[in-house]
């Protein structure tokens, strides 16, 4: 686990629902979100997810997995009418995945330079 890698993680990926959710809620009307909020969530948590990969340079597409599974406890969040709380904890799942997996990069990385 890298530690370091996971708080950047959770950093960035709090920040950025953060600035998402804040910029979809003032440009669009509550409406929109009781008809499309099921798809704008997630699309704006994979963005996020993105954005946070490009941070803390790990590739997208495992880290796009790891958002996936992350944001399982946003919809049970969802499911019970505390949203937010769940972004929360979604991002600190999220956050730990990230960590393992830049561990998990790191030490498939090799040194193959002469010395």
């Amino acid at each position: 686990m890298d530690r370091t890698i996971a708080w950047k993680s959770l950093a960035a990926q709090l920040g950025a629902v953060a600035v998402l959710g804040l910029a979809l809620g003032l440009s669009l009307p509550h409406s929109f979100f009781e008809d499309w909020g099921w798809l704008a969530g997630p699309a704006a948590w994979a963005v996020a997810a993105l954005f946070t990969a490009r941070v803390v340079h790990l590739p997208s597409l495992p880290v796009l997995a790891g958002a996936a599974l992350a944001g399982l406890p946003g919809v049970l969040a969802v499911l019970v009418g505390v949203h937010w709380a769940g972004a929360v904890a979604g991002a600190v799942v999220f956050a730990l995945w990230c960590g393992w997996l830049a561990a998990r990069v790191a030490g498939t990385r090799r040194d193959y330079s002469l010395q």
